[in-house]
């Protein structure tokens, strides 16, 4: 009889309460399958029934080492280990339980009960309540509660319940703690967001707790609750560092900006050797209204003599040849090769590259590769995932790939890798992409631009790169999908102009508001459809246009959203206004290719000219103001002209494929000519 035929049939028996037999057939499943996890399961079982518990813990111990991540498995182990007196053990496999199935009710109960047996009274209530709460009929859970809360009502002038029993080494909000944060790891928010708050129920000081609440609210776009309680933890322990980089990041998103910078500033001032929450500054600072391009200078400057300047003194020369006209190798860092808008612009040149001239190769530093990250490996002559490796690793491999020019794609974005340049792992090294600026590395040779993003005779002494510029544009677009198509100009159906913006609510300051109130004022009955996040930024923003004489039912606030939707959104506007300082980038070519045009204001510094280099390579300077009552001008004449508007509707599609903005083949052949130049330049210089 097959192993399976024998297991129908030991089950059928053990139904029956024949359990002799159910285990002599249970075993003879093993003899043929002894990975069979469910027949280890049922004769642990019947062995724990029959009082033998160390046997029974030795069965399940093999079959979670067959099915590690069966919740079923781990909850049966964690109650015999409970029932063996191993209680730390217990705690920590029905943690791991209750991780592999947040859901799981019996594991939950388990936990309790193990919780209790420690004398860790409050934990086993707010597990019994879990229980409850996730199986309304397990009357198990509400019968133990009901006892538990008598007997700690009994106990209440004999002091608090314990909250650590005498075996265990981690404290029970500790280890609850954990599990939320092994489920807000595992992708699993809502259900850590539970174990965070049951921790913090049993022990409301616990920082990393409310820190770790924070992450999650702000990750599904609610600032306020983020923020309220990042706040609480840096209340707690002002030495919780992770917290206030939290809290500077949410209160950006919220618009709240010098607050924002305040905290941004006093992580730098408080972990000075710490280069993330310094990139985290230096990348910020362009949003900021009167933040200067010296001012950005100044502190890129002072992030690379703090964290990069005594790594470059390390680094090793190059034996590298310098044969001018072979086939390159360039390598190109990222963290961002899959679904993220930097393969917006990474895809139209990877498809495009000379591979007989240039050699292409990708370090991805993705922890999410998917269909994305397998078209730019397809686009790739060596792909290589190095999410694991640290900068110092990374900066070997490149260097064992004699790599002759590497290409900073992230600069002081989140997962940069700006460490691995300043120990100068190639000969040459190029930053471009991530936004228009400055790395502030003096071991970045160049950076890349345009000519209307930094225009010829312009100040480029404020980059610690040589400038590069690209003869057309920075960018090189392809929306990498054909829907939704552009629709009518709703203004000719609704008899009244709706402006929009989509833009990052970080790039919303308070002059912008007042400019769009001026708008809103130059043309009657005219819409305002706003992305901000829900509460209080949204109060803030109704404020404004209220002081402004803007009647709130004419502005429209919409939440964050999937691509797809964010792209149907602009069926419904009819024309975009920009942001500044800071200009929208990726978002206004993606209004442009909806058919949107985007009113711009031309800024003082580079990441403000965004909105020139688009609107010139479309040949549309009449988007472009100088001055901010020129700004109102342009919107409120392009707003009265629905013939000119209708045109544009109808004509921004194919305006843009024609445009050097979506010429994949003209951008890469740009691009390799400058690698050819600067490489020359090298050869030269030998």
């Amino acid at each position: 009889m097959t192993a399976a035929s024998l297991f129908d049939l030991a089950v059928q028996f053990h139904r029956a309460g024949q359990v002799d037999r159910a285990e002599l057939l249970y075993r003879g499943v093993l003899e043929q399958a002894p990975g069979n996890g469910d027949a280890l399961l049922l004769l642990s079982v019947i062995t724990v029934q029959s009082g033998r518990l160390a046997e029974a813990a030795a069965l399940l111990e093999r079959a979670v080492r067959v099915a590690p991540n069966n919740a079923l498995y781990l909850s049966h182990l964690g109650d015999v280990y409970r029932c063996l007196g191993r209680r730390p053990q217990a705690v920590a496999v029905l943690l791991m339980a209750v991780a592999r199935k947040p859901d799981f009710a019996e594991a939950v109960f388990n936990l309790a009960l193990t919780f209790e047996e420690q004398g860790d009274l409050d934990a086993a209530a707010a597990c019994y309540e879990r229980a409850r709460d996730l199986e309304p009929g397990l009357l198990q859970a509400v019968e133990r509660l009901a006892s538990l809360r008598g007997r700690r009502g009994a106990a209440a002038g004999v002091g608090p319940a314990a909250t650590r029993g005498p075996e265990s080494s981690l404290s029970a909000p500790d280890a609850l703690a954990a599990l939320g944060e092994t489920l807000r790891l595992g992708g699993r928010s809502d259900d850590a967001a539970v174990w965070y708050r049951v921790a913090l129920k049993l022990n409301p000081r616990m920082a990393n707790a409310y820190t770790a609440l924070g992450a999650i609210h702000a990750d599904a776009g609610r600032f306020d609750e983020a923020i309220d309680d990042l706040r609480r933890a840096l209340e707690i322990d002002r030495n919780f560092h992770v917290a206030r980089d939290y809290l500077a990041a949410a209160l950006g998103e919220s618009g709240l900006l010098d607050e924002s910078q305040a905290m941004y500033r006093e992580a730098v001032a408080l972990c000075p050797d710490d280069p993330a929450a310094h990139s985290a500054l230096l990348f910020n600072m362009p949003f900021w209204p009167n933040v200067t391009e010296s001012d950005i200078l100044a502190e890129a400057r002072a992030w690379n003599a703090r964290h990069a300047r005594p790594l470059a003194a390390q680094a090793a020369p190059h034996t590298t040849d310098r044969s001018s006209d072979r086939r390159l190798r360039i390598g190109y860092v990222s963290p961002d090769f899959r679904t993220h808008v930097q393969s917006l612009f990474t895809i139209p040149v990877f498809q495009n590259h000379d591979h007989r001239q240039f050699e292409i190769f990708c370090y991805s530093s993705t922890d999410k590769p998917d269909n994305l990250t397998d078209r730019i490996r397809g686009h790739a002559d060596v792909f290589r995932e190095v999410a694991a490796l640290d900068d110092a690793a990374l900066s070997e491999v490149i260097r064992r790939d004699r790599i002759d020019i590497l290409v900073d794609l992230t600069m002081h974005m989140t997962d940069r890798r700006v460490l691995v340049f300043a120990r100068r792992p190639a000969p040459l090294q190029v930053c471009w992409l991530a936004y228009p600026g400055t790395t502030g590395l003096e071991t970045m040779d160049y950076r890349l631009s345009d000519p209307f993003l930094d225009p010829p005779g312009a100040n480029t002494d404020v980059y610690t790169e040589e400038t590069l510029r690209l003869p057309d544009s920075f960018w090189c677009y392809d929306p990498l999908t054909g829907v939704p198509d552009v629709s009518a100009l709703p203004a000719l159906a609704e008899g009244r102009v709706n402006f929009g913006c989509l833009n990052h609510f970080r790039k919303v300051n308070e002059g912008v508001l007042h400019v769009w109130t001026r708008v809103l004022a130059a043309v009657p009955r005219s819409r305002l459809t706003l992305m901000a996040p829900q509460g209080r930024a949204r109060d803030r923003v109704r404020s404004i246009f209220e002081e402004g004489g803007v009647q709130l039912d004419r502005i429209e606030f919409v939440d964050r959203c999937g691509r797809l939707d964010y792209l149907r959104r602009y069926r419904e506007i009819d024309i975009c206004l920009d942001t500044f300082p800071s200009n929208g980038h990726t978002t206004s070519l993606d209004a442009l290719w909806m058919g949107v045009p985007v009113v711009t204001l031309a800024g003082e510094t580079v990441v403000g000219r965004a909105g020139v280099c688009q609107a010139m390579n479309l040949g549309l300077p009449e988007l472009i103001a100088t001055t901010p009552e020129h700004y109102v001008r342009v919107a409120s004449s392009l707003a009265e002209d629905l013939e000119h508007l209708g045109e544009l509707r109808r004509t921004l599609r194919d305006r843009m494929k024609q445009s050097p903005l979506m010429d994949g083949p003209r951008f890469a052949r740009n691009l390799e000519s400058i690698y050819r130049d600067i490489w020359r330049r090298f050869c030269a210089q030998a």
